[in-house]
């Protein structure tokens, strides 16, 4: 009886941690990107795609814009110039852009 009640609780907070959270919000594109790259240790164009993509920046999300020339200047605007080079900008915002329109 004592397993059946400790099994039934670890199914319980299971499925309480398994719950669709809602993407975590920054106040600034660059604290998303710093935070994917140091603390989870992204590769910097997907960082770029996923702090485009799915977190809310300052209330908004997604802010890259809706083309790539779009998402190139809010990144110029908006990430330290030393965090990606023009090429990584270049091809993370044509994925960003494909991955938008799915």
């Amino acid at each position: 009886m004592k397993l059946a009640a400790a099994l039934f609780a670890l199914l319980v907070i299971g499925s309480v941690g398994c719950k669709d959270d809602p993407p975590e919000a920054y106040p600034t594109y660059q604290e998303c990107f710093d935070d994917h790259t140091t603390h989870e240790m992204l590769p910097v164009m997907e960082a770029i795609v996923i702090c485009c993509l799915e977190h809310p920046i300052a209330g908004v999300a997604p802010v890259c814009g809706d083309t790539k020339p779009d998402c190139i200047n809010y990144l110029t605007n908006n990430l330290n110039q030393t965090s990606a080079s023009t090429i990584e900008v270049m091809d993370a915002c044509a994925d960003y852009v494909t991955q938008k329109s799915m």
